[in-house]
């Protein structure tokens, strides 16, 4: 199974949620992993490796996330960042 998380996965977990319901759909990714219940809307949050020991299987894959474009910041605006300036 691939280890690659995106939001709006839904995985089948090892063990049912007590409402009865072992789908989660996958809310926020990083070192930790955000999941909600598709039964209750409970919402837990775990570790990247405890996730990937208690997920059985990868229902449905979530959208490809789009990749933007890398824009430099202009050097004045750099500059004037890096002075702190407080022109409010």
């Amino acid at each position: 199974m691939a280890d690659e998380i995106r939001i709006d996965d839904h995985v089948q977990m090892k063990k049912k949620h007590p409402c009865g319901s072992d789908v989660w759909t996958v809310t926020r990714t990083g070192a930790d992993i955000k999941i909600r219940c598709s039964g209750c809307g409970r919402v837990v949050m775990m570790d990247r490796e405890t996730f990937l020991k208690r997920r059985k299987k990868l229902l449905q894959q979530g959208p490809v996330p789009a990749v933007l474009p890398f824009q430099p910041i202009p050097a004045a605006t750099a500059q004037d960042m890096a002075e702190g300036s407080s022109e409010a």
